[in-house]
Order: C-alpha cells, then structure tokens, then sequence
C-alpha cells in the first residue's frame, strides 16, 4: 500500500563493518553513497525499529521488483544511479489516503524562473503538469501572485527546507504534502538543465509528478507510473495519466464530474 508524503528527514543509521556487498566489482568508495540512498529513501518504518543495511537493502529491491538477495549487486546499483525524487519511498506512521486538501481551488505562485527555459515556457510547462490532475478530479489551480497553496521555486543546494539538492542528477526535484507552511511547496534544483523537450529533464514530466505529492500522493512501485520514483522521459505530447496514479488521485478528491 502506498503511504502519504509527510515532511521528512534524512535519517542516517550506524556504519556497518559487514556491508552487505555481492559483487567484488562495487567499489568500497560506494558504500557511503549506497548507505546515505537507502537511509533517505527506505528508512526504517518505525523509529524504533533498527533496520539492518540488509533488510534496506532487500525493502529497495522489492520495491523496484529486482531479485530479492538482501545483497548489494549491479543491478541494484544502477536503479540508484537513477535521476529520482527526493521524496522518500517507504515513509513513516500515516497510511495512504489521510492527508489531502479539505477544498477544490488550489492557489499556486511561481517564486523565481529556471534561466533555462522562457518564463513562457516555464508558465506552460507548469501549468500543464497541474492539468494533468485537474483533468480527472473536481481539483482546480489557479495562478497567483500572491501567498499560494503550492509556492514553486528553483533552488540550489540547501534552500531553506533542511533537504538541500545534490547537484546535477540524482534527485532532481521534491514535494511537501498538503498542510500549512511548507506544505504542498514544490522545490526544483536548480543545478539540473530544465527543457520543454527530451533535452536533459523534462520539466513538465518532473513537475506533474511534484504536483502528485503536493496533492497528497507517495510513490508507486508501479513502473511506467508517474507516481513511480525514478525519471524517464516520454513525449508531453503523447502523456497519459497511468490507470494507478487516477486510482490514487481519485481515492483521495473522487472523480471530476
């Protein structure tokens, strides 16, 4: 079951001496870069549970329907080579479906603009990707210049929300679930090369996903998903809302009439 984007932290746990490695290939220089993935995306259910590297590492596999070996291999390194969301995919306490918006206009502000594309563009690309959920709920956005419901910004680095980017690649963007304050807010790093077009990243691919967490969505492991973590480019032109994320978006602001 998928669970509800809450506000959330990197959360790292103690060094193991027995790092759980099947391939003689994988470089010890990795092991720091494969902790701090599993710790920021499988965290451990429950604080209190202690979580072995090997059972993160076996939660990652079956999430991504790899071959279940608890064990470090190529594979399973190249889906963490992926350029991904910064939500997490296994979150803690709340269930899917518990956090939405309690009304149907939302408000959103464009804070700053990416230099890599036309503010037109930008202002299309964006406006887009909040159609892409408009288009099968009661859900309605309406652009501000105002304080919004979903304040969009472009950012390096750390910006003001203690989850700072990390460069060009790896995650490319992230979103709060609905609620006060940062809640909604979706972030893009600013390091990445923004395009209306297969060039680099998709902005409009990226921000519909975003969207999906501002709207109280989480990650699905269902591949070809937008909901689903890691990016891959298909023509805007030819997009169509997977059967899951209408599912998901349905069960929590039913369905446009």
């Amino acid at each position: 079951m998928r669970r509800v984007v809450l506000l959330w932290a990197v959360m790292l746990l103690p060094c193991s001496s027995t790092f759980p490695v099947q391939k003689p290939e994988l470089k010890i220089r990795d092991l720091k870069f494969i902790e701090a993935y599993l710790n920021r995306f499988f965290p451990a259910v429950k604080k209190v549970l202690k979580h072995t590297l090997e059972e993160q590492i076996r939660q990652m596999q079956e999430f991504f329907h790899l071959k279940v070996t608890g064990k470090i291999d190529t594979e399973t390194v190249q889906v963490m080579d992926q350029p991904r969301c910064g939500v997490p995919d296994v979150l803690e306490y709340r269930t899917f479906g518990t956090e939405r918006w309690n009304k149907n206009l939302l408000t959103y502000r464009i804070n700053n603009y990416t230099p890599d594309m036309t503010r037109s563009k930008v202002d299309a690309a964006i406006a887009k990707a909040f159609k892409v959920w408009s288009d099968v709920t009661p859900l309605q956005f309406r652009k501000t210049t105002g304080p919004a419901d979903i304040e969009i910004s472009f950012a390096y680095n750390e910006h003001g929300d203690n989850i700072p980017f990390d460069g060009r690649s790896g995650v490319l963007a992230h979103a709060f679930a609905p609620g006060p304050g940062l809640g909604g807010d979706a972030h893009f790093d600013e390091a990445e090369r923004w395009s209306e077009t297969n060039r680099e990243v998709n902005l409009f691919l990226v921000a519909a996903h975003e969207f999906g967490h501002s709207l109280g969505l989480a990650h699905s492991n269902v591949y070809g998903s937008l909901m689903y973590p890691t990016y891959s480019y298909v023509n805007p032109n030819n997009f169509h809302l997977s059967d899951d994320d209408r599912d998901g978006i349905q069960s929590l602001y039913g369905k446009r009439k």
